[in-house]
């Protein structure tokens, strides 16, 4: 790690710890040229699988389209925000451990499916009715049927 302060490329880690949920670690650092000292923060850098769209094109994973989606199937819905984040997480998570370097949008869909069923039932609908495309009433009330069971 260069210094920040001289650019000197020797430094030294004095302390490390743990930051918040344990997904982060603080490294006090001291420069060995200028002895300044610094904080640097490290957090892992995990691959997510790209995506492969209906129509065959190939985009990288983007999380904040994941969110967007859930949140509009859970708009005006009592779920917290940190349940919402941790379904996210979790949702990654699940992606990551595929090993696969590309995921069909109709896996990340049914996932999707899958954590708003956990989280909320009418959120659950909402969303199913325009990732399935349904047509009429009776579509619902088949899905709704399905829940039941």
């Amino acid at each position: 790690m260069h210094c920040p302060f001289c650019a000197a490329v020797d430094t030294k880690v004095i302390d490390s710890r743990l930051v918040g949920d344990g997904s982060q670690v603080r490294r006090r650092r001291q420069c060995l040229v200028c002895h300044e000292r610094f904080t640097t923060f490290e957090v892992a850098e995990l691959v997510m699988p790209h995506v492969i769209k209906s129509d065959g094109v190939r985009e990288p994973f983007n999380e904040d389209k994941l969110r967007r989606g859930m949140l509009k199937a859970l708009e005006k819905r009592p779920v917290s925000s940190d349940d919402v984040e941790n379904a996210i997480h979790h949702l990654k998570s699940e992606l990551r451990a595929t090993g696969e370097r590309e995921v069909s949008t109709q896996i990340i869909g049914e996932l999707v499916m899958n954590a708003l069923k956990k989280l909320d039932k009418v959120a659950y609908i909402r969303f199913a009715s325009v990732y399935r495309s349904f047509e009429d009433i009776r579509e619902f009330g088949e899905e709704i049927a399905r829940l039941q069971d």
